[in-house]
């Protein structure tokens, strides 16, 4: 299997193992009712920091247990401000690479850079997802084959799924250099592709608007295909004799799709369209009561069945009113609602580790409002605006915006709290006694703890029970 190198891999290929645990630090609930502080927190969960660090934070309570993840990563174009770009003096930028690539981080293009930022995180990113999950990314060709190479080293070029065209905008640039992009990707990977069940999507009205019942057979509307093919067999080439006594033929080099003794069943089960008048090339009846619920999702995602980076933008405008925004090319929920029509049941639990504008949470409050379902996000914001903007779009979309019904639901906004273990390997006295036990016993255990006793008992685990008891320092 090919694989990527590049300068600052070999410092970065393990470097999750170092990112400390540390705890979430809860700030605020938010519903129907408003905003909120006490110990009442909310499955939905929007945190403020560093996206490595919190995705670190959040394995004791969800690894293997993501159903479903997106994230859109920034695009590395060489022009965006984010904070590992080689276009940006960041302090950020240059304190993480001194520290984990050290002198080698001084040489480093804008690809090795990016290269270095995304491992660990995709590393992080694939302990939470579950066994039966898939990762969604959207990028475009600045990263694209480089995503690619390193994917298939982290999730297993085998669990490789499909690379996703999307339309993301509709007028060309007329001052485009060479070609005027018009598309994204979303590149997808399951954790497992034989347990990756993908759904089926919705039909369209418009697919159904292509059968009727112009015979009025009591089995409902139906619409013809063609009875030939062209694999061609000489025992399914026959004539036939139509109602109103014509003889037709297989086109030349093709035959018919079943034998004379299946077609003379056929006709008898009212299965053969000859046309009004009987005297058309036959043809077979496909009922719309048989066909599958749905349809198996493509590979090429027009804008008008999931939007584009205008209608983000416009909805965005609908819910901030005319307010600027650091979001040149948002994602607009209905993308996030197609992945998540693909992706994920009425339960399920999903991530976005780089969650800008908080088009995900919009998503996933949209389909539970429209199914019924209880799906859950977790959204992860480095950014100043992760409460300014993220949270506060949830927010909007949950009491309602611009006339539009708000969806309901709930979540709780962290941010990320001290480290659990510190320096000199000590436990941290400064976090709740509670939150230590959780984490002792998820290492011990790879597994939740789902009980809080004050006891030094924690629970049994295997036929075998832990205890903890925490010794202060001298």
């Amino acid at each position: 299997m090919p694989t990527l190198n590049w300068i600052g891999k070999e410092k970065v290929i393990n470097h999750h193992l170092d990112v400390p645990y540390r705890v979430l630090d809860h700030k605020y609930s938010f519903d129907e009712n408003g905003q909120h502080d006490g110990d009442n927190e909310s499955d939905n969960k929007i945190i403020r920091g560093d996206n490595l660090e919190a995705l670190k934070a959040l394995l004791p309570q969800y690894e293997g247990k993501i159903k479903c993840i997106y994230i859109d990563p920034p695009y590395n174009t060489g022009n965006e401000k984010w904070v590992y770009n080689d276009n940006v003096n960041d302090p950020k930028m240059k304190k993480w690479l001194g520290e984990v690539v050290g002198k080698e981080g001084e040489d480093l293009s804008r690809h090795d850079k990016w290269l270095c930022m995304m491992y660990p995180r995709l590393k992080l990113l694939q302990r939470l997802l579950a066994d039966d999950g898939a990762i969604f990314i959207s990028i475009d060709d600045n990263e694209q084959a480089h995503l690619r190479l390193i994917c298939d080293e982290i999730f297993g070029y085998n669990n490789f799924i499909n690379n996703v065209i999307w339309q993301k905008k509709y007028s060309p640039q007329n001052d485009a250099k060479y070609f005027s992009d018009m598309h994204d990707f979303v590149m997808v990977y399951s954790k497992n592709k034989i347990n990756w069940d993908r759904n089926l999507l919705p039909r369209s009205d418009e697919q159904n608007k292509r059968y009727k019942n112009m015979d009025n057979d009591p089995r409902g509307p139906w619409k013809s295909s063609d009875l030939s093919v062209k694999t061609y067999s000489p025992d399914y080439d026959y004539p036939i004799e139509t109602p109103s006594g014509r003889i037709v033929n297989p086109p030349q080099g093709r035959c018919w799709r079943t034998s004379k003794e299946n077609f003379e069943k056929l006709v008898e089960d009212n299965r053969i369209w000859f046309g009004v008048n009987g005297n058309n090339v036959p043809s077979i009846k496909r009922f719309l009561s048989e066909v599958q619920d749905g349809q198996v999702p493509v590979t090429l995602w027009l804008r008008a069945d999931v939007g584009d980076n205008q209608e983000a933008r416009q909805e965005l405008k609908k819910i901030f009113f005319d307010s600027a925004f650091p979001f040149d090319t948002p994602k607009p929920p209905r993308l996030i609602e197609r992945i998540l029509q693909i992706a994920t049941d009425k339960n399920s639990i999903i991530l976005d580790s780089f969650a800008g504008s908080g088009t995900t949470a919009h998503a996933v409050l949209n389909m539970n409002k429209e199914d019924g379902g209880n799906r859950k996000f977790i959204l992860v914001e480095m950014e100043d605006y992760a409460e300014s903007i993220t949270s506060e779009r949830v927010k909007r979309v949950i009491n309602g915006y611009d006339d539009i019904g708000g969806t309901g639901g709930s979540f709780s906004f962290y941010d990320l709290g001290e480290p659990l273990i510190l320096e000199n390997q000590y436990l941290n006295e400064n976090i709740s006694i509670d939150k230590i036990r959780e984490y002792v016993y998820f290492m011990e255990t790879k597994e939740v703890l789902s009980k809080n006793r004050d006891s030094y008992y924690l629970d049994t685990h295997n036929n075998t029970a832990y205890y903890f008891t925490m010794k202060k320092k001298r």
